[in-house]
């Protein structure tokens, strides 16, 4: 069937549309379907996902997709070219094309043949993004050092007083482009948190966070420099040409079938533009809370605890400490079709389903406080505040909490007794705090051992000293030898480490008493609080982490 028909037959388009762009057709020489374009009937995607939907295949949207090098090595380019066809994953022995034209039969099989899969899956995409897909990744080597010498040119083109129009040819050129984009899925690979992109004196340095820990990746000629950031700033949206204000941006790639969110921070420094990228990958952000790593006991107080009806549950670190996580897990536990949940965030990191989420935005002046304040008109059941920042924020979630709703929210505090100090400091008046916070849950996030190179050993007296802790006999402890797995590090993974502090009689009345945080900290200890270190040393005797580990997040008692 004709793509006329198609889009006659679903409805996409009128007759009087048809006739418009035959005579345009006509006019200007374009095909029908481009002319259909040109006038603004359709756009090429609903052009596209008629004809698929049609066919009886899926439609691929490329635009933003990013492709494994392992997976585009499957199909030689001169097929990719001969047949618009490029390889966009595989699964099992099924390997999955997007195609101009996915009736191709020949195609197909000569696909098959080549690449070894029995099974080829093949989707429709626009013939266009296609094209810019095989130039991006067949149009250059993949290794980054071939990248960098197919970049060469960039060292003569591009000088620190380079204007945007010369920054932007530079960033779009096709090797940049490739090395930006096996920057960023090298990272996905390694599961990096963070990707730092930093300039220094003489080359620009690029580093990536695995499990809390920077390690350096590579290190590329200084001429890069502006090619390089300048492609993530035109990849994030921001000013390529302003190079002396702090910037924020973001951009999301699409990845398989993941949808992978960027926060982008530049920074400008002596010696040039330091970038971050935050990466956010949504399909690995809601975890069960017994995934988390809370002990049974803990645990089973803190479902206890998420499943009162009112009052403030208060999770408590320092930046990259997992709170986000743990809030998040919380609400997803108690997320039902019974309860209306509302967030106010900065940013929002995750969708949740069921939960109306909204983002600061100082400019309309929606600030945490004012949210809130609107949150609270909005008949909910369950609240979540993104940070406590100040008094005004503090003082409205107590409210919100003692006339019947439950919140979650954040502090930055090293232990969970100062949280108590620090909502007084804010000037929210003791009793309130007394009467509305019903557990602090204070955490940081330790590696974990590598399963692979996992090995035991015996703790020497220096360690056992540190732990507090008898020589017994037969007392063991785990180490990664490091290994292929775990790139010599000996870890793979992290877990959090837990104080949770139970509001009870005794806690309220030292609030009450504005008591000092040690004096809180000793008398929750008495009742059976497990402090940040003791948890980290039960996982380290579990085999979960290691000592050093430990000791490395938590402070000395």
């Amino acid at each position: 069937m004709k793509t006329l028909e198609i889009l006659l037959k679903k409805g996409i388009i009128t007759q009087q549309q048809v006739d418009e762009s035959k005579r345009e057709a006509q006019k200007t020489g374009l095909p029908f379907d481009k002319a259909l374009v040109r006038l603004g009937f359709v756009s090429e995607e609903d052009i596209a996902k008629a004809i698929a939907d049609e066919m009886g295949v899926p439609f691929m949207d490329l635009y933003g997709y990013v492709i494994d090098s392992d997976v585009i090595r499957l199909v030689p380019e001169e097929t990719a070219r001969k047949y618009k066809a490029i390889p966009l994953f595989k699964i099992g022995d099924s390997l999955t094309i997007a195609m101009a034209n996915p009736q191709d039969v020949i195609a197909i099989d000569e696909i098959r043949r080549k690449s070894g899969f029995v099974t080829i899956e093949p989707v429709l995409s626009i013939e266009k993004y296609i094209d810019s897909s095989i130039e991006q990744y067949y149009g250059v080597s993949g290794s980054m050092e071939e990248l960098v010498q197919g970049i060469k040119k960039v060292k003569s083109a591009v000088s620190d007083e380079a204007g945007a129009d010369k920054l932007a040819e530079i960033a779009g050129e096709m090797p940049v482009i490739k090395l930006v984009n096996l920057i960023i899925m090298q990272a996905i690979k390694e599961k990096a948190s963070d990707i730092h992109i930093e300039p220094g004196a003489g080359a620009l340095m690029i580093r990536f966070r695995v499990d809390g820990v920077m390690n350096e990746v590579n290190e590329l000629p200084k001429y890069l420099q502006s090619a390089v950031i300048s492609r993530v700033k035109i990849l994030s949206k921001m000013d390529i040409a302003e190079r002396r204000r702090p910037q924020d941006g973001r951009f999301m790639i699409k990845m398989q079938d993941k949808e992978i969110d960027f926060r982008v921070s530049v920074f400008p420094t002596i010696h040039g533009e330091n970038v971050v990228l935050r990466i956010l990958d949504k399909s690995s952000a809601i975890v069960r809370l017994t995934e988390l790593g809370m002990l049974a006991k803990d645990l089973q107080k803190y479902e206890e605890v998420i499943k009162r009806p009112y009052g403030i549950i208060l999770v408590t670190g320092p930046t990259g400490s997992g709170k986000t996580t743990t809030i998040y897990s919380s609400l997803s536990a108690v997320n039902s079709i019974e309860k209306n949940i509302i967030t106010i965030e900065d940013p929002v990191e995750y969708e949740l389903p069921l939960v109306r989420q909204t983002q600061v935005n100082v400019k309309a002046d929606l600030t945490f406080a004012a949210g809130l304040r609107s949150i609270l008109r909005q008949d909910p059941d369950i609240i979540m505040v993104g940070e406590i920042r100040d008094r005004e924020t503090a003082e409205i979630a107590v409210q919100a909490s003692l006339t019947g709703h439950l919140v979650f929210s954040t502090l930055h505090t090293n232990d969970a007794p100062s949280a108590v100090t620090r909502l007084v400091d804010m000037g929210v008046e003791p009793f309130l705090i007394s009467s509305s916070v019903i557990a602090i849950v204070a955490q940081r996030l330790v590696r974990t051992i590598c399963p692979k190179c996992k090995t035991q050993y015996s703790p020497g007296e220096e360690e056992l000293a540190d732990l507090k802790i008898e020589k017994k006999e037969g007392l063991v402890f785990y180490r990664g030898e490091g290994c292929d797995k775990c790139k010599k590090t000996g870890y793979r993974g992290r877990i959090g480490i837990y104080e949770m502090l139970i509001m009870d009689e005794n806690i309220r009345y030292l609030v009450m008493s504005k008591a000092p945080a040690d004096e809180i900290r000793k008398c929750a200890i008495s009742q059976g609080m497990r402090v940040l270190r003791d948890d980290g040393f039960e996982k380290a005797k579990n085999g979960i982490t290691t000592v050093e580990e430990v000791l490395r997040v938590t402070e000395k008692d």
